[in-house]
């Protein structure tokens, strides 16, 4: 095994059982025994949940809410394409690698199965459905070494057999770069699934120096660029760059899609909590 993936393994594992302390709590609001909320009783709610002493006190009818102990699916979906072999600090596909154990541990540790794919102009089963360690050894592996070049993504295909492949209610990952949305459309899957989409960048994508005459390889075409990267290309690269963005945000949050960036010279695990909480 690369010795850099076996540290990734060792990492994300003792973080997830050592440093977090206590199970996370599901999202899913619903029957169970940990209590979450009150609130305001609506019509054709199960009386039984009324919380008589707090109507009393507040002369409206009031029930309990509670943490769902129904056991979760979780789809792991890292994307990976050409533009993900690429790092100033570390490769974006390591952090991806990284980032998805993070997760699948967490699914461990919680008692919760998780599956996962592989996605750029289609998608590939990369694990089935498990709750044991082996499972985060074989998904880490398959996506450490997953040759990305000349890959390229195709979001139109890729939510089209989630929603066909993925029939029960889930909790969905997308992890990925999210260059070249123009395809991009979770609208009917985010209505099926609840949907949490991570996006990897590095620093140099967004804020890039001056190179002068360059000559550059596409990694997801295999296409050359001979240029010169000087002021005003920066300049209008970062305008692209910014126009991309804040589309995706709007498009995650019309979804009502949370969402979270990390770089490449970022720990994932503290934003992934603050995504979670």
């Amino acid at each position: 095994m690369n010795k850099t993936l076996k540290k990734i393994i060792i990492k994300t594992r003792r973080q997830i059982f050592s440093e977090i302390i206590g199970n996370n709590s599901s999202l899913l609001k619903g029957e169970g025994y940990d209590f979450l909320e009150l609130k305001e009783y609506e019509y054709g709610e199960d009386v039984k949940k009324i919380d008589w002493i707090i109507s009393a006190k507040f002369k409206k009818p009031y029930v309990k809410v509670f943490h769902a102990q129904k056991e979760l699916n979780i789809n792991i979906i890292p994307i990976l394409n050409g533009s993900v072999h690429f790092g100033t600090k570390k490769f974006k596909q390591e952090l991806i690698t990284e980032i998805c154990s993070i997760i699948a541990y967490s699914c461990i540790k919680q008692g919760d199965p998780f599956s996962s794919y592989i996605a750029n102009s289609k998608i590939e089963i990369c694990t089935k459905k498990s709750k044991r360690n082996f499972a985060v050894n074989k998904m880490d592996e398959k996506i450490f070494n997953y040759n990305c070049i000349g890959k390229i993504v195709n979001y139109k295909n890729i939510t089209n057999e989630l929603f066909k492949n993925i029939r029960k209610k889930s909790i969905i990952f997308l992890i990925g770069d999210f260059f070249d949305i123009d395809d991009l459309d979770l609208r009917i899957l985010s209505k099926k699934h609840e949907i949490i989409s991570i996006i990897i960048r590095d620093r140099f994508e967004e804020k890039p120096f001056e190179l002068g005459n360059v000559n550059l390889v596409d990694p997801s075409t295999n296409k050359t660029f001979d240029g010169d990267i000087n002021k005003g290309s920066i300049l209008k690269y970062e305008q692209s760059i910014k126009q991309n963005d804040h589309k995706l945000y709007e498009h995650f949050q019309s979804c009502a899609i949370q969402f979270t960036k990390i770089y490449t010279d970022e720990e994932p695990l503290p934003k992934l909590l603050r995504l979670m909480k």
